[in-house]
């Protein structure tokens, strides 16, 4: 009788031993193979085996989409460019050389832990495999560059996060007042102003969409790891991403990393504390190709003092320069394992090693908190507040010399604020959100500016501020708002001060701006005009009422001199008129997304203007202007069970020619649309259009 009974239900009990195998192994063990799902946006979706098979992949992927690019990039990072290609790339290999890039390189690998220094060789190892197998795919002026080495990595770490976001050789260039640097949006919001309950995180980096800056958006899953997000093209980490548990983005924060010391020269030597020292002297060989593919060769010299390398010697000023994170050897493994993190408190104990030199940190997580850091390497200094240390400094005494930085619990930060949101849009950590919970009196006047805070950061919290209850739709369309916040504080003076002039021009300039919806969609009209307009404005001196710290959110304000104002809309007008043939000229029809073979109308401008959806244009010649930096890696997160999100890569996923993926997410961007993140398998696989196994 048993034996009946058990083989009628031998059959059933073994489809529940299989289904519970089935799912285990799902769950918790690692595929047979690793292998990568590209999706029909030519995103990789790696599942590793395990985690060098993971890196070796992820290695393999980047050369798939970007080995051009990404075999120049390191080129340039060896500072051996110029050799390769030619004269165009001899100041970028002085750059890398004078900062001694190859030679720290070296130190960095060896300080990697053994694990993640196995990871690097792993990710090098799948790019040089990718170009054994693919040669026909790689031009061959950048062939010369392979084989790669994980020094290679590390050396292109380097140029991008120190001397590229830290300090960039053009900030160097004209030292003081230091230029502007890429910024970024970044937004945290708590349950409470969440319309599902559940924290949301919109990650939004503004970058130039070419070279060095270019994102790569991918997921990497493997034991231990399930993040997906983006890296800048060459690193072999996820930059800015989010997993089941939590996430993360960054945008540059007001962080002062580096400086320029002056030096008093005398004998031989530069005089420190009442004595003379003397130059440390290096000298690099340097290579140049020339049109005859003959190679001239030169010396570069290179004189340091205590501060660092001498970069400048001009109007009779020697300077040096002084840069933080020199021994910020973890930074990639200090990315990875913020990917790895289950929980605020895993998340902060990977932020405190400190090994990523600047950027704020936007934080999310599945448990409802939200939290804004003011991460990076701030030096501890004896004197100054902000204001003078963006000048230029005295190099002679060891009282302005920084040797320290401040420790994590020094930094500016604010976990779970009463406001329930935190923004940040390159402005300092104290307008994250009000009532502000990080109160500049209780930090050193150097940590950050004062202010002021700037249109586009208003705007920022104008929106999270005014919505009690924001939904996971909502915040995506509050990302692509194209309002000009400027417009709002000095377009209605303006039309004022017309309507009581003779200026016939400028009345029916007056008019266009009246009708305008004060945004820059493609289809505004008016805009180009209103922008035109202020494009001739000296916006320090414009407002009738300056910028207040008490009263952040509504300063500047007013026209401070209504004639000039009517003047210069005269002047405006009579240029947009001639030129595009009408005033009400669409934005679009002006500003263009072209990129490959598109050319579509753009929407979205400059960040100074207050417009929250960022995009900056150059001229294309025809009196056009095309995109080429602004919104570059888009991401929306809902941390509800499953994950909500939704992202875009701007510029599409691959720059390789003949790739179907360059521009082709570029629609979307023109429609202001995200596109859903497929993560699970079957979504992915609903959705695959190539399998490459290893």
């Amino acid at each position: 009788m048993w034996q009946k009974r058990f083989r009628r239900l031998f059959p059933f009990l073994l489809s529940i031993i299989f289904t519970v195998v089935v799912s285990s192994q799902g769950l918790s063990a690692a595929p047979k193979n690793t292998e990568i799902l590209w999706d029909t946006y030519g995103i990789p979706h790696i599942y590793g085996n395990s985690i060098p098979g993971t890196f070796r992949a992820f290695g393999w992927a980047q050369m798939q989409s970007h080995a051009n690019l990404l075999l120049r990039l390191y080129g340039q990072a060896r500072g051996r460019a110029a050799q390769y290609w030619g004269e165009e790339y001899l100041e970028s290999d002085k750059w890398v050389l004078t900062m001694n890039v190859p030679q720290r390189t070296k130190t960095w690998y060896k300080a990697q832990s053994p694990a993640f220094r196995s990871y690097l060789d792993a990710f090098v190892a799948g790019i040089n495999a990718y170009a054994k197998k693919h040669p026909d795919l790689i031009d061959d002026e950048v062939k010369v560059v392979l084989p790669v080495t994980p020094e290679d990595a590390l050396s292109h770490l380097q140029r991008v996060l120190l001397f590229s976001f830290v300090v960039a050789p053009e900030q160097v260039a004209d030292i003081s007042p230091k230029k502007t640097t890429p910024g970024s949006n970044g937004w945290a919001i708590a349950p409470k102003r969440s319309a599902s309950g559940k924290a949301m995180l919109l990650a939004n980096p503004h970058l130039p969409w070419s070279d060095l800056f270019l994102w790569y958006e991918a997921q990497i899953t493997a034991p231990g790891i399930d993040a997906y997000g983006a890296a800048l093209v060459g690193l072999p980490v996820l930059a800015i991403a989010f997993n089941d548990n939590l996430g993360w983005t960054h945008t540059v924060n007001t962080h002062d990393g580096w400086d320029a010391y002056e030096l008093k020269l005398q004998k031989d030597g530069y005089l420190f504390d009442g004595k003379v020292h003397p130059f440390a002297t290096a000298s690099f060989p340097l290579k140049v190709k020339q049109k005859d593919g003959s190679l001239r060769e030169q010396i570069l010299t290179v004189r340091s003092s205590v501060h660092g390398p001498i970069v400048s010697q001009k109007d009779g000023k020697t300077l040096a320069l002084r840069v933080v994170g020199q021994n910020s050897s973890g930074v990639l493994e200090q990315w990875w394992d913020m990917a790895r993190s289950k929980n605020l408190s895993q998340f902060q104990q990977v932020l405190q090693r400190l090994q990523l030199p600047m950027f704020t940190v936007m934080y999310a997580d599945r448990e409802g908190h939200i939290m804004h850091l003011f991460n990076g390497l701030v030096p501890v200094r004896q004197q100054g507040d902000f204001a003078y240390w963006q000048g230029i400094i005295p190099g002679d005494t060891s009282q302005t010399l920084w040797t320290k930085a401040h420790p994590y619990q020094d930094l500016p930060k604010a976990i779970d604020p009463v406001s329930g949101w935190l923004q940040n849009a390159n402005d300092p950590p104290w307008t994250t959100t009000f009532p502000t919970p990080i109160k500049a009196d209780n930090y050193p006047p150097y940590m950050a500016p004062r202010g002021p805070m700037d249109f586009r950061a208003q705007s920022s919290a104008k929106m999270l501020a005014e919505d009690e209850s924001i939904s996971f739709a909502e915040m995506i369309a509050y990302k692509h708002s194209t309002r000009m916040e400027l417009a709002d504080r000095i377009l209605d003076d303006l039309i004022g001060a017309v309507r009581q002039s003779n200026d016939e021009l400028a009345r029916r300039a007056a008019d266009v701006l009246a009708a305008w919806d004060r945004k820059t969609d493609a289809n505004s009209k008016g805009a180009v005009l209103f922008n035109s307009w202020v494009d001739n404005l000296d916006l320090d001196k414009a407002f009738s009422t300056p910028w207040q710290e008490k009263s952040p959110l509504a300063t500047p304000d007013g026209l401070a001199d209504p004639a000039s104002a009517v003047k210069a809309l005269s002047d405006v007008a009579a240029k947009v008129e001639k030129i595009y043939g009408t005033l009400d000229v669409a934005w679009g029809d002006v500003f263009r997304l072209q990129y490959g073979n598109l050319d579509l109308p753009a929407n979205g401008g400059d960040d100074d203007k207050g417009i929250f959806r960022v995009l900056d244009f150059a001229p294309t010649g025809d009196e056009r202007f095309q995109a080429v930096y602004g919104d570059s890696y888009v991401a929306a997160v809902e941390f509800s069970q499953p994950v909500k999100a939704q992202a875009l890569t701007s510029y599409g996923n691959a720059t390789q020619p003949n790739s179907s993926h360059i521009g082709d997410q570029l629609q979307l961007f023109a429609r202001q649309q995200l596109r859903p993140v497929w993560r699970t398998r079957q979504e992915i696989t609903a959705h695959l259009e190539e399998r490459t196994v290893f």
